[in-house]
């Protein structure tokens, strides 16, 4: 990790707790979604945060996946959804360890290796059509396991809903990305931002359909947000599947 990326990572990480330790004083009361305990005492922020991603969202994310989908047949969006995947297959394989789910292990790892000579790279998606699914995995889950609880929601400029836990999560996963450190380390910076880029043309067109219900359907769409962004992480907690139908997956954009 080079000077000016762990300075950037410091000055997250205080961000981060200094919203934790901020929240613990607060008596804003907890709300509920489902048996979750949710804490919110930054709501006020949240919801003007939520009009200024909105904004840049349909300037120019939106924009940008309708084109990318316009423009491209189904088969290459699989194609470069399955290859972004299998990148991320050692931050997957390394949080299924320090969970101790040797059986994710096994299966990530396999993933990994068929894909990624039988299936040109990761672009054929051969380990699903043989039974082992993907299961994505992060840190923030990894901490779950470890029983850390959700801490504070709140949403973060551009990257949208998280809690203290997730955000946290998310930054170890970044910078513990060997594919990362590997391209940082030998000044191929700019393959790394081509690959955050593709991550985020990606995933906001894989919603496009689901945002649209969301905003359309939902009285608060704030509301309906969290709770769809707290029960799809509860969901992957404990190792299942969430139906993309429910509720929308937040990008990764490590």
């Amino acid at each position: 990790m080079n000077k000016t990326s762990l300075k950037h990572a410091h000055i997250v990480l205080i961000a981060v707790f200094s919203l934790s330790l901020a929240a613990c004083s607060t008596t804003k009361e907890p709300i509920y979604v489902g048996d979750i305990e949710v804490h919110d005492p930054y709501e006020g922020f949240n919801r003007a945060m939520l009009d200024v991603n909105e904004g840049v969202d349909t300037v120019l994310l939106e924009p940008v996946a309708r084109g990318y989908r316009a423009a491209t047949p189904k088969a290459f969006r699989y194609a470069l959804r399955n290859f972004l995947r299998n990148l991320k297959s050692p931050i997957i394989i390394g949080n299924e360890l320090l969970q101790g789910d040797l059986e994710g292990v096994g299966n990530a790892t396999a993933r990994m290796v068929i894909n990624t000579l039988a299936g040109f790279g990761g672009i054929l998606d051969l380990a699903a059509d043989g039974g082992i699914e993907y299961q994505p995995e992060d840190f923030g889950q990894t901490l779950a396991v470890w029983g850390v609880d959700n801490g504070p929601y709140f949403v973060i400029p551009i990257l949208g809903p998280t809690t203290t836990r997730d955000s946290f999560g998310m930054l170890v996963d970044a910078y513990a990305d060997p594919l990362r450190l590997y391209l940082f380390n030998t000044d191929q910076e700019a393959w790394h931002y081509g690959r955050l880029g593709a991550g985020i043309v990606d995933q906001r067109e894989e919603l496009l359909n689901v945002l649209d219900d969301l905003r359309r359907n939902s009285f608060d769409y704030y509301a309906a947000l969290r709770s769809a962004y707290i029960q799809r992480r509860a969901a992957l907690i404990r190792d299942e599947n969430p139906d993309i139908s429910a509720g929308p997956a937040i990008p990764d954009y490590d």
